[in-house]
């Protein structure tokens, strides 16, 4: 009896794997108005010197940030500004061999995920703009149509990544899993994954 033929699944981190810089930081620099900016940073100070000591977890750093930023802010609006700054801006952060490489999966009729710490208001109108139906990244909480700054659920990083992609899958061994990462909030992902490449779309001069 022969077995049955699995399904071939592409998981790919997005900032550092296929953008050469962090997306995120990226995006509120250019839509956070400089007035905000500058003391929301101050104000996470505290967060990112505990987060130096081993005292404050990434998580809590990313979300006190946020919400310096974000807290008050129409839903909708940011939305808008987010979709207009994925399509004209992300392209040119992202890295062409990576992009070739979502292509060629796309050309076998593999399914491809973006499995991401960057925030999904964003990644989700470029994953849309290359034809990623799949979009799992760290979703921002909203209350009464405006954002808190909180974050809802976790943040997509380290076994967090598994769990959503499990959520999306179920069972990650009944797939042909490819997973394409470069950090320490990949490690997860890639152990999981039967083909797996670390930091792989990066020349030898940026290594």
């Amino acid at each position: 009896m022969e077995k049955p033929v699995r399904a071939t699944v592409a998981v790919f981190d997005f900032d550092g794997t296929i953008s050469h810089r962090d997306s995120t930081v990226a995006f509120c620099l250019m839509t956070v108005p400089f007035w905000r900016l500058g003391p929301a940073l101050v104000r996470a100070l505290p967060r990112l010197a505990g987060y130096s000591l081993g005292l404050v977890t990434r998580e809590r750093v990313k979300e006190s940030l946020l919400t310096a930023l974000f807290r008050g802010v129409d839903e909708a609006h940011l939305r808008r500004r987010a979709a207009t700054w994925a399509v004209h801006d992300l392209p040119r952060l992202v890295r062409p061999r990576a992009l070739a490489r979502v292509r060629w999966h796309q050309s076998q009729g593999h399914r491809v995920v973006l499995v991401s710490a960057a925030l999904e208001m964003f990644l989700e109108p470029w994953a849309r703009a290359v034809g990623i139906r799949d979009v799992l990244a760290t979703r921002l909480e909203v209350r009464e149509r405006r954002l808190t700054g909180r974050l809802l659920g976790h943040n997509c990083y380290g076994k967090e990544k598994v769990d959503r992609l499990r959520e999306l899958l179920g069972d990650l061994g009944a797939v042909e899993l490819y997973a394409y990462g470069d950090s320490r909030g990949d490690r997860e992902m890639l152990a999981v994954a039967e083909h797996r490449a670390y930091r792989p779309f990066r020349s030898r001069t940026t290594r």
